[in-house]
């Protein structure tokens, strides 16, 4: 079986000249302005790895619940494992208690696993909102501050930054006083998915939000989220909203090489590479590159997991975004989605026709989950007070549950 390869990212740059093609979080100085977001069940090591041989950035680990980090539960543990290659290690975490999110970003620090620790306040999931956590909790500023404060303190040098959503719903906004309350307390960076908790993921983000977030916070980084499926959609948001840069999630999704178009777009804009050179690096991969892809995002799993079989069934929810817009064919496809060994992949794979030219727009664009507009699940009485008051920590403790959120 033959490797086809994708061409390899542009070479690490020298220092640029235009706002948006450097970001600076705290110490860490980042050669693009593309962070990879959390996603649960998505950003191990495994496709952080995958992501980096494609291009640069910051790669954000899925989302550790922080009692579970300070429980020191077994999968968790392994979650925050970074490879060797890894540089900058980034981790996010999630909690609802000042006490048990300081807790953990002190096991982060002392134990030097991380060198940033960003935290989700965005997490839309029923399930979280409900409790009072994720995207609902920031209506409560003044638990969202100490939060905020508690990290930032025990973090010490390492720079700690915010993920959050514009709001509960349109009607319930707290992004703008979260924003400054997290900029008073010493985060280095604010990132905005600009939608709401109602939103979910679906409609089109509302970049005129990052753009309003960028002219409030002046003294940090604040980064732009939501609906970067291409390199071009992340110079044009940084055009229109002036934002310092931007945290790519569903777009990659199937698209791993998605970070060297945006590298590459990113230096052409600071004047390090002419539009032809950016051109003919720009990933057009055949149906059998994407076959080699797959395979070594699968060897990265069973690295990682220590275990072929538990990789393989990992892989599976992966088939459909690689193949979208390629003539698989449905029996390949449904092959794929019970692999159960790298062997047996193989096959299948072989069963392609790898000189299959990249389709262009078919495998591009939107991906991942979407659906509908929902109303938010919060907890009685929430929108009442923006302080804590009668909500008890005990019940917002409910809210620790793992889900991806942005």
């Amino acid at each position: 079986m033959s490797t086809p390869t994708l061409a390899p990212a542009p070479p690490a740059a020298s220092a640029g000249t235009t706002p948006g093609d450097r970001l600076t979080i705290g110490p860490i100085r980042l050669d693009v302005p593309v962070v990879l977001a959390p996603m649960a069940g998505i950003t191990n090591t495994a496709f952080r790895r995958l992501c980096r041989e494609f291009g640069a950035g910051l790669y954000v680990s899925e989302m550790i619940t922080s009692r579970a980090l300070v429980e020191r539960n077994e999968s968790t543990m392994r979650l925050i494992m970074h490879h060797p290659s890894e540089t900058p290690r980034s981790i996010q975490l999630y909690g609802v208690d000042p006490g048990t999110m300081a807790a953990a970003a002190r096991i982060l620090v002392e134990e030097d696993r991380t060198d940033h620790i960003d935290m989700n306040f965005g997490c839309p999931v029923p399930k979280v909102t409900k409790k009072g956590g994720g995207a609902a909790l920031p209506w409560k500023l003044d638990l969202f501050r100490e939060i905020v404060e508690s990290v930032v303190d025990a973090a010490g040098d390492i720079p700690v930054t915010v993920k959050m959503r514009k709001g509960i719903d349109t009607d319930h906004l707290t992004y703008l006083e979260a924003a400054k309350a997290a900029e008073g307390a010493g985060v280095s960076a604010i990132a905005l998915h600009a939608r709401t908790a109602a939103d979910f993921y679906s409609g089109h983000a509302d970049w005129s939000a990052i753009a309003r977030l960028k002219e409030t916070i002046t003294s940090i980084p604040v980064l732009g989220n939501g609906d970067i499926w291409s390199g071009e959609d992340a110079l044009r948001m940084v055009d229109e909203t002036g934002c310092d840069g931007v945290v790519v999630g569903r777009g990659c999704l199937g698209r791993p090489w998605l970070f060297g178009d945006l590298a590459a777009a990113f230096r052409v804009r600071a004047g390090e590479l002419g539009a032809a050179e950016a051109d003919a690096l720009r990933a057009a991969p055949s149906l059998g590159d994407v076959a080699r892809t797959l395979r070594r995002h699968t060897e990265l799993l069973v690295e990682f997991f220590g275990d072929e079989g538990h990789a393989c069934r990992d892989i599976r929810k992966h088939i459909a975004w690689y193949l979208k817009g390629y003539p698989a064919g449905h029996e390949v496809r449904a092959a794929l989605s019970t692999v159960t060994s790298l062997a047996q992949m193989e096959e299948i794979l072989a069963t392609l026709d790898w000189n299959e030219p990249y389709p262009g727009a078919d495998a591009e664009g939107p991906r991942g989950r979407a659906g509908s507009p929902k109303n938010p699940s919060l907890p009685d009485r929430w929108l009442e007070s923006r302080t804590l008051e009668s909500a008890g920590r005990v019940d917002l403790a409910a809210a620790e549950l793992t889900h991806s959120g942005g």
